[in-house]
């Protein structure tokens, strides 16, 4: 089989067509559409598709079972986050997050660096489209410094592809490493802003909860999960990774812990999870890799099915802040249990799909010796604990009554978070479901009496802390406060920049006003009022100079200027004239028929 239609363009293209659509036909189009791409991966079979050729090479696609891992995921939250955004009216934002998705599996399928970039930048317009949706003036600002850091990334991206297909001679996608010097850096850099390393994150935390409500799912799933998966392919084994991904899980639980609005939590608590991912390519091992997927795979759904749950809070109440909630279980209790499968399954707490997923990575880095990362990573767990699997669901729905009594979540909202619930569970007791998907045959066995005691019991003993820092008043969650994150510093820098240009800039600017709007008009009025006088002057200003008596020339420019604009021009005399003319015509015809 030489060629084969790429799934992401049943996405991309299909998206075209649901503006000429209503009603439950759009509906029910929007659902259709990824379940036809899973249909098209499940009959393509493993292998690399040559498609054509540009700029001298080879654009192909490859189908492997890492990058079908992501595809499956990719698909099946598509899915699910279309019926949970079934009620949404706009066209741009349904556009946007069919066209979204389809560009993510452009990027896991593509098999050159070349097709890559093209996905990849794909994917950043069509989130900034979903952040736009959203139609705030925070949506708005928060877009535009979205913009601004994946137009760096991007740029370093493709600076970097250049210089490796200008140094190797081909754009082949696969492990880089990074021994190729400059150009290798670039490319790291370029995937380490979509995969929100330090300190390249805080775009994710601004611009995810600014997002509508439905938009905000589809902004979970895609974005990081395509950067670890092209970390995996590049750069497995790096162990500036382990660091880096170390210090992501920790930074993240932190910022989690104390912050007050849920969704702007749960966009934190995204950088800690990916961290996971990202230490999992630095330890590098098949292990390590085969956790990184299975991972990437759980948190789609177990991350997609929290901001689900909070959506519909916000969608029935109106707000997402932590201080404002409280009591909703009692009518909203299916979405309450939504949301404690969801952050019971992040948590990693045993038969629920975080568990068989994230306790892979930290296996691996225990057989490879690597104990700082098992240790931090360990930390990590409990911060996500502290931070999700309790504050989430108590906060929201448990803590002192809020008094508000909103109804239950819509029909669409509660069946798709019981999709992405179901599949938490499922896998979960069910882990063969996801290890047989995964890349490497590495064996792994979860569920142990020894895992899973231990699992209980530090979950009991982080519940005791939860309750202890409740119970002193001491719990952050209702601090009203703005937490200040990395980008203060490069808006502070940036702000600082344009001050210190904008004051030659504004002089300059005007400067050029008052020459092109009033000088030079009055220059040419004056002018305009005796040319051929004026050109004399300034002949005669050029020629004194290099004259032998410039006082004469000096002395005619001025009597011509002290009469100006009245100065005439003594008419030449007809034998002058015509010996002037003579002159010219032969001049002319000299040089018509020699050249």
């Amino acid at each position: 089989m030489d060629n084969v239609f790429p799934p992401a363009l049943i996405l991309i293209i299909g998206a075209l067509l649901i503006p000429f659509l209503k009603g439950h036909i759009k509906s029910a189009y929007m659902i259709l559409l990824p379940i036809v791409a899973f249909l098209a991966i499940l009959n393509i079979p493993p292998g690399n598709y040559q498609m054509f050729s540009f700029l001298g090479q080879d654009m192909s696609l490859r189908f492997d079972s890492l990058s079908l891992v992501f595809a499956y995921v990719f698909v099946i939250i598509a899915c699910i986050a279309n019926i949970y955004a079934l009620h949404v009216k706009g066209d741009r934002e349904r556009v946007a997050a069919c066209i979204y998705p389809g560009a993510a599996l452009g990027a896991v399928f593509a098999g050159d660096l070349i097709t890559l970039f093209i996905f990849w930048e794909m994917m950043t317009f069509a989130a900034l489209f979903i952040i736009w949706s959203n139609k705030t003036a925070g949506a708005r600002a928060a877009g535009m410094r979205y913009l601004l850091m994946h137009l760096f990334g991007g740029l370093c991206l493709l600076t970097g592809i250049i210089m490796t297909v200008h140094n190797t001679g081909t754009a082949t996608f696969g492990y880089i490493g990074l021994d190729a010097g400059l150009a290798s850096w670039l490319i790291l850099i370029g995937f380490a802003v979509n995969a929100v390393v330090l300190p390249f994150h805080a775009w994710l935390p601004d611009a995810y909860p600014e997002a509508s409500i439905t938009g905000a799912i589809f902004l979970t799933a895609f974005t990081t999960k395509t950067a670890v998966y092209v970390l995996a392919r590049t750069f497995p084994g790096a162990e500036v990774l382990m660091f880096a991904g170390v210090a992501m899980a920790l930074f993240g639980v932190c910022y989690a812990i104390i912050e007050n609005n849920i969704r702007r939590l749960l966009s934190y608590h995204i950088v800690s999870q990916v961290g996971f991912m990202v230490a999992a390519v630095g330890v590098g091992v098949p292990l390590a890799i085969n956790g990184l997927a299975a991972h990437a795979f759980a948190h789609v759904l177990y991350k997609g099915l929290l901001f689900m749950a909070i959506g519909a809070v916000l969608y029935r109440v109106g707000t997402a802040k932590a201080s404002e909630l409280g009591g909703l279980y009692r009518t909203m209790p299916l979405t309450a249990l939504f949301c404690i499968i969801g952050a019971a399954s992040i948590s990693g707490i045993p038969f629920l799909s975080g568990f068989v997923s994230k306790s892979m990575t930290l296996a691996a880095a225990g057989q490879e010796g690597i104990m700082f990362v098992w240790l931090l990573l360990t930390l990590a767990s409990v911060g996500t604990l502290l931070s999700v699997g309790f504050k989430v669901p108590y906060f929201t729905f448990f803590a002192k009554d809020s008094g508000k009594r909103p109804p239950e979540a819509p029909l669409n909202m509660l069946i798709a978070m019981g999709l992405a619930a179901f599949l938490c569970v499922f896998i979960g007791i069910y882990p063969a479901a996801l290890y047989n998907i995964l890349p490497y045959g590495a064996i792994f066995a979860p569920y142990t009496i020894a895992s899973v005691t231990i699992k209980f019991l530090f979950a009991a003993g982080v519940l005791l802390a939860f309750i202890f820092l409740l119970r002193t008043n001491f719990y952050p969650a209702k601090l009203l406060a703005v937490n200040l994150d990395v980008d203060w510093f490069y808006r502070k820098l940036g702000l600082g920049f344009l001050k210190l240009l904008g004051v030659p800039l504004a002089w300059l600017n005007n400067l050029g006003s008052r020459f092109l709007l009033e000088i030079m008009p009055k220059v040419l009025i004056w002018f305009g009022k005796n040319p051929s006088a004026m050109l004399k002057v300034a002949y005669l200003t050029v020629r004194s100079p290099f004259s032998s008596s410039p006082g004469k020339f000096q002395k005619e420019a001025q009597d011509i200027k002290a009469v100006y604009p009245n100065y005439v021009f003594q008419p030449w005399s007809i034998g002058f004239t015509m010996a002037f003319i003579t002159i010219f015509l032969v001049l002319y015809l000299i040089i018509y028929y020699t050249l």
